[in-house]
């Protein structure tokens, strides 16, 4: 057996009998394990599993990619098929998070963050396992850990804040994670939102990984909240990894996916519910 990772979840859909959600949850499966990675908001994991034939029941491991409800929203339906369930996270993932967000005339702090405390999930079967840094979770399975931020580029999006000391402050997205998986080919690298942005995440999984190969990017970018300039800066950066499959989805907005298309002609896929990425072992 190979590696295959299959999105449960997403913003689209490509055919009939599947759900389509703005958030983002993936399937893997490599030759010793089983991992679900994110749980979208939870409207269509279990449905769309079903149709896929993906068995929740089997997962070893839910990993949470970032402490958004369109990521961990999910997770209360997870565990109902699953039962308890190790569940691999920064810790920050329990941080109240907030978007700026236009609410009649004016824009202000709308709670977007994990939606249940830490206590209930527990009690649901949610058995965390903080990580911090750089890990193998699984075998040729790794973490990325909190993500150095080395761009000059990859700026991130002010309008997400935390509350610092009664005030308002950029929230750092220490819990920004991705996974690599070491495969024959080289690196297929998930993303969930990579606000820690996409360069800083690909120069940190090859170089703590010890393999410089890229071969598959899968995921959400976030370009799509992201200035012009920052797009044309990645695409330049992303050129050197020489990624042979580049299949973005959920946060990448629909103008950077058309650029990214354009770009990478015949390497660019797209990625809803549905969409199978499969490397031999």
């Amino acid at each position: 057996m190979g590696y295959k990772i299959t999105v449960l979840c997403e913003n689209t859909v490509p055919v009939p009998g599947l759900i389509g959600e703005h958030g983002f949850a993936a399937y893997v499966e490599t030759p010793e394990s089983v991992l679900l990675f994110d749980t979208g908001q939870g409207f269509g994991l279990v449905q769309n599993s079903l149709r896929l034939k993906k068995d929740l029941s089997k997962v070893d491991k839910l990993v949470l990619s970032h402490g958004h409800f369109d990521h961990t929203g999910g997770m209360l339906a997870f565990l109902g098929v699953r039962g308890p369930c190790p569940v691999v996270a920064h810790p920050d993932v329990l941080l109240e998070r907030f978007r700026y967000m236009l609410m009649g005339p004016v824009e202000r702090p709308v709670s977007i963050g994990l939606p249940w405390k830490e206590a209930y999930l527990v009690t649901r079967g949610a058995q965390f396992q903080w990580v911090e840094s750089f890990a193998e979770i699984a075998p040729d399975v790794f973490l990325s850990g909190e993500v150095p931020r080395r761009t000059d580029f990859e700026t991130g999006d002010p309008k997400f804040v935390v509350r610092s000391n009664g005030d308002w402050t950029p929230d750092p997205f220490r819990d920004d994670y991705s996974l690599a998986l070491k495969t024959p080919k080289g690196l297929v690298v998930l993303l969930g939102c990579a606000h820690a942005g996409l360069i800083n995440i690909l120069d940190h999984l090859t170089n703590r990984s010890g393999e410089s190969r890229v071969y598959a990017v899968l995921g959400g970018t976030h370009l799509g909240f992201s200035p012009a300039a920052q797009l044309d800066k990645t695409i330049e950066a992303l050129k050197r990894f020489d990624v042979q499959i580049l299949a973005v989805s959920h946060c990448t907005g629909q103008a950077p996916i058309v650029r990214l298309s354009a770009e990478f002609g015949s390497r660019f896929a797209f990625a809803p519910v549905g969409y199978v990425l499969e490397v031999d072992g």
